[in-house]
């Protein structure tokens, strides 16, 4: 049957319109809507060039999850208390591989935070060109100032009821904020334990020693360096040698943020935390925040005493007031606005690429893309955590282990590969420069065109 033909203005005014419904349908979750609205308003030319897309409501089966599960996780601490908290998984989308997404365990995890994510890995995933869908979990379960024996009882609380729902041809979790290597060794160890089966595929995110791939750690930070690097040298003709750089965050991916951005030649200066942020002049001591942060579990206040005279910690304040050439979001949501993005524009920023996952308020966005700051958005510039997922699940398929070398020479053409694949569709849809819009569209026509073949399920 011959499609019809859809103009520029009834393709807006019916995204318009599945967002107004998407709202509606889904109260009191900001984070889902901004999510969906910043892909939505980038695909009417994509509609309008493409009509098969806006025939089988494929746009609308794109915004809602194919499962959403909800779940009780109850658990006992040290001194013998039970606590209940909630458990969530949104399966978003399989059409292009069982689904793929980490797991988030943080006090502010909600069901509207896990479908952001999940809504986002769906087109992330689709630009690794892997062959993985989306999905997201977690738990609004603070792990901070636990002990590794309350850890591994809530983990093992929340495995027994994920494992029903979970497997490596079915959807694969992996780790997110508040789940690293520790968790993730708990999560498999209850697996095993339930089903009697070494699924070294499940999960991944894994130790090296059973079944983890090396680079997996520093993946999602050196992905975005690397992704930065590209956006810099396309965009302004200059490598990352000699450029001062301002990263949020002092988690896994900033960590491996700053040791990528050291290791090309920049001078990342600053870090932070939820109790402010430190800038170092000399550079940040990368060897000396793992020891903060991943052996003491301390603050990066911790960090500015122990440095000497050339770092200081600001309590409270923003990394963004710092004078920098490139800014790297790398800790959380929403966390440079538009006052934020001015001041990075009044200090000459070059470049902004997205560690963490959504870190720029759409305001913000806007304000970088109209001052012409080049803006890596997390779906693509963030994509190498996910990605050295993949490989993973390939070495865990065959019961190989690759080399350190090997997978960081994968996980570098991987990231120049989307970036290109963002630029040259940005190019085909008429916004050369424009990444928010590049990512987009590659990656929902990666999905469609899946979804297209498959039919209407």
């Amino acid at each position: 049957m011959a499609t019809r033909p859809v103009t520029k203005q009834s393709a807006l005014s019916t995204l318009e319109h599945l967002r107004a419904e998407i709202e509606q349908r889904n109260p009191a979750q900001p984070e889902f809507h901004q999510a969906v609205h910043e892909v939505l308003e980038t695909l009417a030319p994509v509609l309008e060039a493409r009509p098969e897309y806006a025939e089988p409501g494929l746009v609308e089966r794109l915004c809602e999850p194919e499962r959403q599960i909800i779940f009780r996780v109850p658990w006992t601490d040290d001194h013998g208390h039970v606590r209940v908290n909630r458990g969530f998984r949104v399966e978003f989308n399989s059409a292009l591989g069982p689904y793929k997404g980490g797991l988030r365990f943080h006090p502010t995890v909600n069901l509207g935070v896990i479908k952001f994510l999940g809504f986002e890995q769906v087109f992330k995933n689709a630009l690794t060109g892997l062959g993985i869908g989306g999905g997201k979990g977690g738990s609004d379960f603070d792990p901070h100032g636990r002990s590794d024996a309350e850890v591994m009882r809530f983990c093992q609380s929340f495995m027994t009821e994920l494992q029903r729902h979970i497997g490596e041809h079915t959807d694969v979790p992996a780790g997110d904020i508040g789940v690293g290597g520790r968790e993730i060794g708990y999560l498999f160890g209850q697996y095993r334990r339930i089903t009697n089966r070494w699924e070294a595929g499940v999960l991944t995110g894994k130790g090296p020693l059973w079944g983890g791939s090396l680079i997996r750690p520093e993946a999602t930070g050196y992905g975005n360096v690397l992704f930065a690097a590209a956006m810099l040298r396309r965009r302004r003709g200059e490598d990352l040698e000699g450029q001062t750089a301002v990263v949020s965050g002092s988690g896994n991916v900033a960590i491996y943020t700053i040791e990528k951005l050291t290791a090309l030649g920049a001078n990342p200066v600053t870090c932070s935390d939820s109790s402010g942020y430190v800038i170092d002049d000399k550079g940040i001591d990368v060897e000396l925040l793992k020891q903060v942060k991943e052996v003491e579990r301390g603050r990066v206040d911790l960090y500015a005493e122990r440095r000497g005279a050339s770092a200081r910690f600001v309590p409270g304040g923003r990394v963004w007031d710092v004078p920098a050439d490139l800014a790297l979001p790398s800790a959380t949501q929403n966390e440079l606005d538009a006052d934020a993005a001015a001041t990075l524009i009044r200090n000459g920023v070059k470049a902004v690429s997205e560690g963490a996952n959504m870190p720029t308020t759409p305001e913000a966005v806007d304000a970088l893309r109209q001052a012409g700051v080049a803006f890596g958005p997390g779906k693509a510039a963030n994509a190498g955590g996910v990605a050295v997922s993949a490989l993973e699940m390939a070495q865990n398929h065959a019961r190989t282990t690759w080399t350190a070398a090997r997978v960081e020479e994968e996980l570098s053409g991987i990231m120049n590969a989307i970036h290109t694949t963002c630029d040259e569709t940005a190019e085909r849809y008429g916004a050369p420069g424009d990444y928010v819009t590049g990512a987009n569209i590659a990656g929902f026509e990666r999905v469609a065109d899946a979804m297209l073949a498959q039919g209407v399920i």
